[in-house]
């Protein structure tokens, strides 16, 4: 019954039944049959998935549908929404990873029993891995109240021995699926007591706030100690909160602008501290402060918070869902648990996980697993780390594991901060402590000093509480301007770092040079907080198009300031057309420069890669820590030995392009060859056809449309799918579908074995019947393209089927075979030519302006 919840697309149908979408519309206009639509629009219709199994079956087109994509359907269209639908999944695996007997037997009954057994397992699980209890009712994130903690929400006893139907109707009105969702509040800690607590209800697909019943006593249950409570000895002043003069609406609203996703964003929502005076239905700041504050000094590490100090306790990340919140979700969890009993539990996260953000690349920005990995190298071994903008927790699952590991989170998305601390805790042992929450107004670590911070913040915040935080007790190096908010991250983290800690930071390189920060810069480096900045390559991380720089400071202990800073430029490393870096390239030429300038303090200058540069000769009135500015160019002492090489290649290359030019053609008259197409190529089985788009199981280079028109090696990446990669072989002939222009390219023994990238297809010739190298180049005709091209908005697109080659012997496609082969090694040889002739052109000019070539 629970099937008919969920809902799938008509590219969903496409998938499960192995056909294109196209032929789903077919099936929709000639069968009366087909399933009706329950859901969507007009123009892009859902059905239920249950009745479209049901009858792709019947129409003998589905055997049976593959568990991995029979799983990922049910999450996709869960009722609740994806988010919701993978916390759920989330929990019920961590579940299954740490007590799969305890999933056995709940779910050995029905679907209710089960989803009123849940609760009380997960708890059990929930509460010493990450700090979960049991759900309660919350404002919900986007709300109209003003109100900075909501009412509590009915609770739910679900244990094992409770009737199925005595809980839900304890649970609250209609089921109890008003109750607060996975992101829900947990009670404050016994130092400050309250009745209510905010949190946030992510099973909601609108935002609105929740005033459901108080919680009785008869189904109160002991909190859970909160987890995300840092120990005693870390106290510290409680440092986020201005004076009282700051009086502003209790509830947040902030633009997403740059992130590991836009839900990632620090500042989206968030409750203000108690301690701002909150004026209902007013959202104006209140203040007599001036714009531009003296810096306070810094705080006392070693005192702890006074127990008179107003605090709004944190909104853990993720709280035990309720029965009625996980009954729609049971079917889920069982395809779910079946998938877990193939691949594991931790790859079945992962798996949904990764179709969920491929599924939506346009609303997450990710941090590549290869940058996550760097930085927490650049950190080192650390047994307490902290990310204060989570994301999806890539930067904490790159953590080298450590016994007693604690792994400390914080996003203002309640739904990513849910998936981070999930994945976290199926990834490693460590003990995960995370939270929602804006971090620079509301921080839910003030206490907390890590041995490491990784973070990659939101770029160009303008909102990210300028105002009201202008005597934080975090500015130790100076109050932030307006357009700076990277710097009060840089200042946050160096804040929540012990002595002699590290951090590091993916930062915009706008940041090393703006003016407006020029005096903060300077004093990091006067205090020898700012210990290295690292200029990655373009492409390393969004947005793909500048070349990002990672920070790396170190809290200051007492031992005297270091007198130099290590800059390293990655530029060279930037990989051709799309492919994006040679990480593994990047990864050694920054660990190696760091380490040698840990452990003595200094670099010997590596021209065009790296040097250690006293700090004296960066404290200049612009402070510019661009590592580009300050590197000498690379190769400066054998510049003119490398240009001679180049010239000599060159000389070669136009040798060997003289002797692979063309022959004077002959004349002969038209040719009246009987044709055939492509397409009935295809249906006869003198080739097969495959589109390519899927990364497969595993890592491989990729094949893209720009490498077939450049005619260079396989340079792009795919994500990894669980779907098969079309894997290219030698012979092969692949086209690209998009550009209108006249090219196809036979796969050598070099290419082969990369994968198929997007907007290609790949036709395989039956070599008894068709010649690769005839194939190929009667493709290339521009006649031929341009009858077979069509044209939609501003893109021309190429319908290989309908391509024409002629019906000959193959003896005689053969002789044609072998005239095309030569033309396209004469091409090859243009290509290369013209490299290198860019490539000594631009060193001569390099070469005549820094002095390394003279003029004669």
């Amino acid at each position: 019954m629970q099937d008919n919840a969920t809902e799938v697309t008509a590219a969903g149908i496409a998938r499960l039944a192995g056909v294109g979408r196209a032929a789903v519309s077919n099936w929709r206009r000639r069968h009366a049959d087909f399933p009706k639509p329950v859901g969507g629009t007009e123009t892009s219709p859902s059905f239920a998935l249950a009745e479209v199994e049901a009858w792709l079956r019947k129409q003998g087109k589905l055997a049976e549908v593959p568990l991995r994509e029979r799983v990922w359907q049910q999450l996709a269209g869960h009722p609740e929404g994806p988010l919701t639908a993978l916390v759920h999944t989330g929990c019920v695996l961590l579940l299954i990873h740490e007590r799969p007997t305890v999933w056995l037997d709940a779910s050995a009954g029905s679907d209710a029993r089960l989803a009123a057994m849940l609760p009380g397992a997960l708890e059990k699980v929930l509460t010493p891995r990450v700090g979960g209890v049991r759900g309660r009712g919350g404002a919900r994130v986007g709300g109209a109240s003003g109100s900075a903690s909501a009412r509590a929400g009915a609770g739910v006893d679900a244990g094992a021995g409770s009737g199925v139907n005595a809980a839900f109707g304890r649970a609250g009105v209609n089921g109890g699926f008003e109750q607060a969702g996975v992101n829900g509040p947990i009670n404050p800690p016994a130092v400050n007591p309250s009745s209510s607590a905010a949190g946030v209800n992510s099973g909601s697909a609108a935002a609105r706030v929740n005033s459901a019943p108080t919680e009785s006593a008869v189904n109160s249950s002991p909190t859970a100690p909160t987890v995300n409570t840092p120990p005693t000895v870390h106290n510290s002043p409680a440092v986020h909160h201005g004076p009282a003069v700051h009086n502003d609406s209790s509830v947040h609203n902030g633009p997403s602008v740059h992130s590991e996703s836009p839900l990632h964003n620090a500042s989206a929502m968030h409750h203000r501290p108690s301690v701002h005076s909150t004026i209902p239905g007013t959202s104006t700041d209140i203040t007599d402060s001036p714009s531009a504050p003296t810096a306070p000094s810094a705080p006392n590490r070693a005192q702890t918070t006074p127990a008179t100090t107003p605090t709004t306790p944190p909104t853990p990340a993720l709280t035990t869902p309720t029965g009625p919140q996980l009954l729609p979700s049971v079917p889920l969890l069982r395809g779910a648990a079946e998938l877990a009993a193939e691949i594991g539990a931790r790859q079945t996260f992962e798996f949904l996980l990764g179709r969920h953000l491929d599924a939506n690349p346009r609303q997450y920005t990710l941090t590549p697993a290869e940058l996550a990995g760097l930085m927490a190298d650049l950190a080192g071994p650390a047994r307490t780390v902290l990310d204060p903008a989570c994301g999806t927790g890539a930067l904490l699952r790159a953590v080298d594991p450590r016994p007693g590991q604690e792994l400390y989170a914080q996003d203002s998305a309640p739904e990513l901060a849910a998936l981070s601390t999930l994945r976290l805790a199926l990834h490693s042992r460590a003990t995960v402590r995370a939270a929602v929450g804006d971090t620079l107004r509301a921080d839910a670590h003030p206490g907390l000093l890590a041995d490491a911070v990784l973070c990659h913040p939101p770029f160009n915040e303008r909102n990210w509480g300028h105002d009201e935080l202008a005597y934080d007790p975090r500015w130790e190096y100076g109050f932030p301007a307006r357009t700076e908010s990277e710097l009060a991250w840089v200042q946050h983290a160096l804040a929540r770092l012990t002595d002699g800690g590290t951090a590091v930071l993916l930062m915009p390189p706008a940041a090393a040079s703006r003016r407006s920060g020029r005096r903060i810069r300077a004093d990091l480096l006067r205090r020898g907080a700012l210990r290295a900045v690292v200029a990655l390559p373009v492409g390393a991380a969004p947005p793909y198009n500048i070349p990002l720089h990672l920070w790396v400071l170190r809290r200051p202990d007492r031992t005297p300031a270091a007198p130099e800073v290590l800059l390293v430029d990655t530029g060279r490393f930037a990989g051709e057309a799309r492919g994006g870096p040679d990480w593994e390239a990047v990864r050694e030429a920054v660990l190696d420069a760091w380490r040698v300038f840990a452990r003595e303090g200094r670099l010997a200058e590596r021209p065009g890669l790296a040097r250690s540069v006293p700090v004296i000769e960066l404290l200049d009135d612009d402070v510019d820590l661009a590592p580009a500015r300050h590197l000498p160019p690379a190769a400066v002492a054998d510049g003119a030995e490398q240009l001679t090489r180049v010239r000599e290649r060159l000389g070669a290359t136009l040798r060997l392009t003289a002797d692979l030019t063309p022959p004077p053609a002959d004349p002969a008259p038209p040719a009246r060859w009987p044709l055939t197409t492509v397409g009935e190529l295809a249906r006869g089985g003198a080739l097969v056809m495959r589109t390519g788009g899927n990364g497969g199981h595993a890592r491989v280079p990729v094949l893209t449309d720009h490498d077939v028109l450049a005619g260079t090696a396989p340079s792009g990446t795919l994500p990894e799918s669980e779907e098969e990669a079309v894997l290219t072989e030698p012979g092969d002939v692949v086209v690209p579908v998009l550009g209108g222009g006249a090219v196809a390219r036979v796969i050598d023994e070099a290419t082969g074995g990369a994968a198929l990238g997007r907007n290609l297809v790949l036709l395989r010739p039956d070599r008894t019947a068709l010649d690769p190298w005839f194939l190929a180049g009667f493709l290339r005709g521009t006649a031929n393209n341009r009858q077979a091209s069509s044209y939609a908005s501003t893109a021309t697109r190429l319908d290989v089927r309908r391509l024409h080659l002629p019906r000959l012997p193959l003896e005689e496609q053969r002789r044609y075979g072998a005239r095309f082969r030569a033309l396209d090694e004469f091409e090859r040889a243009l290509r290369h030519a013209s490299r290198l002739g860019e490539q000594l052109v631009r060193g001569m000019y390099d070469g005549l302006t820094d002095g390394t070539v003279a003029p004669d």
